[in-house]
């Protein structure tokens, strides 16, 4: 346990995230921190703000002689439908305090609680780490998380998945479908048709294009789009992070067809290939909310579920803020959205999701 004194001598400033010697210094930290996320790195701090023009601030604590003792990626959302919220990290599924001692995490949560004061967001989330002191609402009910180790090869990693999802698998694998994997702008452009469908169809809003496009300039080499096509049309696709020997399918989706063509099973199987040629030894299938059919479709592929912990705290006599689709309120609006054409709900959704966060 650190002393009281070393406790005092932390400092928490907002990093300048435009400075190279930051940004580097930062992500450094990060990718030695056993506990990181690729939400956790500067560059998606960076990637939100310019695709979704909302404003990133970055908080570190620095002991007396300089040294990096945690971070905390913030992302300060404003939605005239949802408010306002200071969000870590922002359209993220992770985030949360990132540090090294006790000290640390106590004078990052009271300098992000003292940030969306002055910033007059009545609440501040924060996506998994460590809880920052008293006057938290945590949250395990909500969220599940689903990772794995991946296999040596195909056929080992066919025999992790459960006897009825491998059928499935082999299925997909037979069928007459082809791949691309790239991160350019073609790539980019099937990507979002897919994803666009594939959210439409589940009653919410597509994020707006240029967050896709902020992520793949900002990670570079780290991110890739993997696209299943049938007669040449993209059914299936998934933009993926890589981030410390883990690969991260986070931004994934199918058209009407592909259910009937097994297109999901093809594309996350072939994932599980591709990570591995890239000398990745995870895979984090991201998180789910309980009891929804996209939770039973991980478990079914061999993934444990684990709860995920998010925090949240709101002003006195505020409420947090809620912006879960599950919610009973939203049922009437998501069924609406879901009749919507595609072509408008393309138009009005990356309107509406970026002040999601």
């Amino acid at each position: 346990m650190n002393s009281p004194l070393l406790h005092a001598l932390l400092g928490v400033r907002v990093a300048n995230l435009r400075e190279g010697d930051e940004r580097a210094r930062i992500a450094d930290f990060v990718r030695s921190h056993p506990d990181a996320t690729p939400f956790h790195l500067p560059e998606w701090s960076i990637a939100v703000a310019r695709g979704c023009g909302q404003r990133s601030h970055m908080l570190v604590a620095e002991g007396a002689d300089g040294s990096l003792a945690g971070i905390l990626p913030l992302t300060e959302t404003r939605s005239p439908l949802f408010g306002r919220a200071l969000v870590s990290a922002g359209f993220g599924v992770g985030g949360g305090i990132l540090a090294q001692s006790e000290g640390a995490i106590s004078s990052l949560g009271s300098a992000a609680w003292d940030l969306a004061q002055k910033l007059r967001c009545p609440t501040l989330d924060l996506r998994g780490g460590p809880v920052a002191g008293s006057g938290w609402i945590a949250d395990d009910t909500t969220y599940l998380g689903f990772s794995r180790s991946l296999a040596v090869d195909d056929e080992a990693e066919l025999a992790a998945i459960p006897r009825k999802q491998r059928a499935e698998v082999r299925k997909a694998l037979a069928s007459d479908l082809d791949l691309t994997i790239g991160n350019g702008p073609d790539d980019a452009r099937d990507h979002y048709r897919v994803y666009a469908e594939s959210v439409r169809n589940l009653g919410t809003p597509v994020f707006p294009r240029g967050l896709f496009r902020t992520v793949l300039e900002e990670f570079g080499d780290d991110a890739d789009i993997l696209t299943i096509l049938s007669n040449g049309q993209p059914v299936a696709s998934v933009l993926s992070l890589y981030f410390n020997d883990t690969v991260f399918p986070y931004w994934g989706g199918g058209t009407h067809a592909a259910r009937v063509l097994r297109a999901n099973d093809a594309m996350y199987f072939s994932l599980m290939a591709h990570a591995r040629s890239r000398d990745c030894k995870r895979f984090d299938f991201g998180r789910s909310k309980a009891g929804t059919g996209a939770a039973a479709f991980k478990k079914n592929w061999g993934f444990e579920p684990e709860p995920l912990v998010y925090y949240r705290r709101a002003v006195p006599g505020g409420a947090p803020r809620d912006i879960n689709p599950l919610n009973p309120r939203y049922r009437l609006k998501v069924e609406a959205w879901k009749r919507l054409p595609l072509w408008a709900a393309n138009r009005v959704g990356p309107m509406i999701s970026r002040g999601l966060g």
